[in-house]
């Protein structure tokens, strides 16, 4: 865990992210990161977590269905 502070930037505020944590997140500045709200703080995600539960019900349903599926790709 790494304490970092709010500081002013323009008329908003931000966290300063250190550079360590952004490579393990393997984001880069301009990058888009999605914040998840929890009961204890916020959660910063490099990846859409909705997409990813969307795709993962994708990859269940390709894997159920994946003999109907070939079947349709003749």
């Amino acid at each position: 865990m790494k304490k970092s502070k709010i500081r002013a930037i323009g008329n908003s505020l931000g966290v300063v992210i250190p550079k360590a944590m952004l490579d393990r997140l393997q984001v880069r500045e301009g990058d888009a990161v999605y914040l998840v709200e929890r009961t204890d703080g916020i959660e910063v995600r490099a990846g859409d977590p909705e997409f990813a539960r969307q795709a993962e019900l994708l990859r269940d349903g390709l894997h159920m269905y994946r003999n109907a599926m070939t079947e349709l790709a003749k």
